[in-house]
């Protein structure tokens, strides 16, 4: 019998020893996560802050030309967004908000669905009170004067056609 209590204390030592040091594991793997989470940035869906604006052409749902020279002497927001893309319709009630709120008005709000015209009827209703819409195919002029690579993407861009920021939510824009 002692040696069946002698063996239980020592399990029962070596389950506590395991227990804090599983306890400590975690807690350097959360701070290191953390960490790791304010070096890297998200993912570069359009071109950075900074960036100049490429040169195209387009013609809105409502008929009207925009090209790269007809941005705004206020700031213009700019959404891209694909009809197979989850994050998009998420971010898309975000994004008609701060159109309605963009200094400017409509004219100042730039926003592009990448699509066919019949996939994108959804997001084509709801962005046409609020902004210029343009709808073009994958790696169409406006996605690569912009240099998107993902979806959604938002940007500011000034008169100058220089970025202001860019990024894959509207809360990054301070728009």
């Amino acid at each position: 019998m002692p040696f069946l209590i002698a063996f239980v204390a020592v399990v029962g030592v070596l389950c506590a020893v395991d227990l804090v040091l599983s306890v400590g594991i975690i807690r350097r793997l959360r701070e290191h996560s953390a960490a790791l989470a304010t070096l890297r940035p998200g993912p570069a869906v359009m071109a950075p802050a900074g960036s100049a604006v490429g040169p195209f052409t387009a013609v809105t749902t409502g008929g009207e030309t925009v090209s790269d020279g007809t941005f705004s002497e206020t700031t213009t927001l700019v959404g891209v967004f694909s009809p197979s893309c989850s994050a998009c319709a998420e971010r898309l009630p975000s994004f008609v908000n701060a159109a309605k709120n963009h200094a400017g008005g409509r004219s100042s709000v730039l926003a592009v669905l990448s699509g066919r015209e019949e996939d994108v009827a959804a997001e084509r209703a709801a962005l046409e009170p609020v902004a210029r819409v343009v709808i073009e195919g994958p790696g169409g002029a406006l996605a690569r004067a912009l240099s998107v690579s993902g979806f959604p993407a938002f940007a500011l861009v000034d008169a100058s056609r220089t970025i202001l920021a860019s990024g894959t939510s509207m809360e990054g824009l301070g728009a």
